[in-house]
């Protein structure tokens, strides 16, 4: 990561790191040549970056909805820490630019795949953490995440659910879903799904993983079927 974009991402965040290697280490993806010199990728920070956004988020959702119940708590937390929000989030930090990913990784459109760019978002998280505790990584949550709270006032409810509640109260059943294609490496694979749902039909989606090709399968159904459920 060139020393230019460590100050312009010091700058965007306004917190100026004390240790830059952990700054290094949070952009640099798993498949980067330059571990091979023995530097870190961001796998480790991404663990704990996962944990301590998860902290972050309960601790903000418990004060911004004081009456909720856990069964409304949980879903809201899944939508701010879900991977779509992660790598937009990453995007509006300029992360996209900041990533040293192998030269495969980068010919294969790295820097715009939402998984690393979720995954990136993490590291920072726990970079800022080890670097300056929870004080600096709370500034950063509170400039990206504060709106987002408020989006979630009413309880979020994702495509499979959605879908599923539709297909039962029309009598239709519950949707299947099966397995069609895997394919890519094991560090990035793509899933292609099909939701099929009795008397209306099959459609397709693909993703990072199973669940989230499932997803995209049932927005899918949902999208091409005009069915708002929402």
């Amino acid at each position: 990561m060139p020393a230019a974009a460590h100050r312009a991402l010091q700058k965007t965040l306004e917190y100026e790191f004390k240790d830059v290697g952990l700054l290094a280490e949070a952009m640099t993806h798993s498949s980067s040549e330059t571990l091979a010199a023995g530097l870190p990728n961001n796998e480790r920070l991404e663990f704990l970056g996962d944990r301590v956004l998860g902290l972050l988020t309960a601790e903000a959702l418990s004060k911004e909805y004081p009456d909720a119940s856990e069964g409304d708590l949980a879903p809201r937390l899944n939508e701010l820490v879900r991977k779509e929000t992660l790598a937009e989030i990453a995007r509006e930090l300029g992360l996209d630019k900041c990533l040293v990913l192998s030269h495969g990784e980068e010919k294969s459109g790295g820097r715009n795949k939402p998984a690393l760019l979720a995954d990136a978002c993490e590291a920072l998280i726990a970079a800022l953490y080890k670097d300056g505790g929870f004080r600096a990584v709370k500034k950063m949550y509170q400039t990206y995440w504060a709106e987002r709270l408020k989006s979630v006032m009413i309880v979020p409810r994702d495509a499979k659910t959605r879908l599923q509640e539709w297909a039962q109260g029309a009598g239709h059943g519950t949707p299947s879903y099966k397995t069609l294609a895997r394919t890519g490496p094991d560090h990035a694979p793509l899933f292609t799904l099909e939701v099929r749902v009795d008397g209306r039909g099959a459609y397709e989606g693909q993703g990072g993983s199973k669940r989230d090709a499932e997803q995209a399968a049932a927005a899918a159904f949902l999208a091409a079927e005009r069915i708002n459920s929402a």
